[in-house]
């Protein structure tokens, strides 16, 4: 993963473990075919104001520490999943029913994924 993207992604995670995000994942989808990111951080949140919480964070995080806006934000009004476009990467931060439901990970079963373990 290149440096820029890299730095992105470490943000993104900064701001999901503030807020007590779990399960996260950096699927890499570099040099894939049919991508529009190069990068999804995917995580969970146990309540919809977690998955609020996390989102905030997120945000947050990447305005100060990278000075980097969000292109577009969805599903902020109900927080079952958000979903946060940074142009290079994608962070996704779902209840985990709906994480489950929509499973990501295996639609991208073939791109590198790196587990990072949830800090308690």
């Amino acid at each position: 993963m290149k440096k820029e993207i890299q730095s992105l992604v470490d943000t993104a995670i900064k701001g999901i473990q503030a807020k007590k995000g779990r399960s996260i994942k950096v699927i890499d989808l570099e040099g894939m075919d049919g991508v529009v990111t190069q990068a999804f951080v995917v995580c969970e949140g146990g309540s919809p104001s977690q998955v609020s919480a996390i989102a905030d964070s997120v945000e947050e995080t990447m305005r100060k520490d990278l000075k980097e806006k969000t292109v577009k934000t969805a599903g902020t009004e109900n927080c079952i999943w958000v979903a946060m476009d940074y142009i290079d990467i994608i962070v996704h931060i779902f209840l985990p029913d709906a994480r489950e439901f929509y499973n990501l990970e295996t639609l991208w079963s073939d791109a590198k994924t790196t587990e990072i373990p949830d800090v308690d």
